[in-house]
């Protein structure tokens, strides 16, 4: 699709999720396949077949298309590779585990229709998530301690069904996990934030990229650095030209 006619775009991360990637294209087109749209997947320096199973649908499914990256950078690194290639204006995040279900999508963009002069819908599985009770445990205790500090006013930031501006987006500052703290920065850009409840599902295939280290103690340093960055701006700053 050309660059003017895109309205969503869907920025997928992936990395070693070779038996995922199909199922999951497949589902993101049967949610979207009525509008203009496109999905990125971005490989993330997998060493197994994802990136040959999704090239395996390219000419199937048109709207994919496929970023690499030479090495693994992160899934925050990866969803700003593929917001910056995006051409909607508005583009839509989804884990490429499969726990994400695509067919949230257009209750996202309904939220959007309905609440014009916001930048940011965060999905919130609170009442429908299907992870183990240590790794709801674990996110609890993240989610609380990141609401403390920053005040963002979001029930789960871990959430990685999305739906944003992306010129809002390609204005923030850029670090390593960047993508929990997102309800935060759009915050200090000025932007409106609301949370929507999105359906979750058990990871069938495949094996998670997190543990209780990575989810928490990294995270609290990230929370500091975050808390830095907001002391240190000036959001709502209007310029006008005479």
């Amino acid at each position: 699709m050309s660059g003017t006619n895109v309205e969503i775009s869907v920025v997928v991360p992936v990395c070693n999720e070779a038996d995922n990637v199909e199922p999951l294209a497949r589902e993101i087109h049967a949610a979207l396949g009525n509008r203009a749209y496109e999905m990125i997947f971005i490989d993330d320096g997998s060493t197994d077949d994802t990136a040959a199973n999704l090239r395996r649908l390219k000419n199937e499914l048109p709207a994919l298309r496929i970023l690499s990256h030479s090495f693994r950078s992160g899934q925050s690194a990866a969803v700003a590779s593929g917001v910056r290639a995006a051409r909607g204006p508005w583009v839509a995040t989804l884990d490429g585990d499969g726990q994400n279900d695509p067919a949230d999508i257009p209750k996202l963009i309904q939220a959007r229709d309905e609440n014009r002069g916001v930048q940011l819908f965060m999905g919130n599985r609170k009442a429908s998530r299907k992870d183990t009770a240590f790794r709801k445990l674990q996110s609890s205790i993240a989610n609380g301690v990141r609401s403390g500090l920053l005040g963002d006013g979001t029930p789960d930031t871990g959430c990685g069904i999305k739906l944003f501006s992306r010129e809002v987006f390609l204005e923030l500052p850029r670090f390593d996990h960047m993508h929990r703290f997102l309800p935060a920065l759009f915050m200090r850009q000025g932007a409106r934030v609301i949370s929507i409840p999105v359906s979750h599902r058990p990871r069938t295939r495949g094996s998670s990229k997190y543990g209780m280290l990575n989810r928490l103690w990294v995270g609290i340093i990230d929370i500091g650095g975050v808390m830095w960055l907001r002391r240190r701006y000036k959001s709502g700053l209007l310029v006008r030209e005479d």
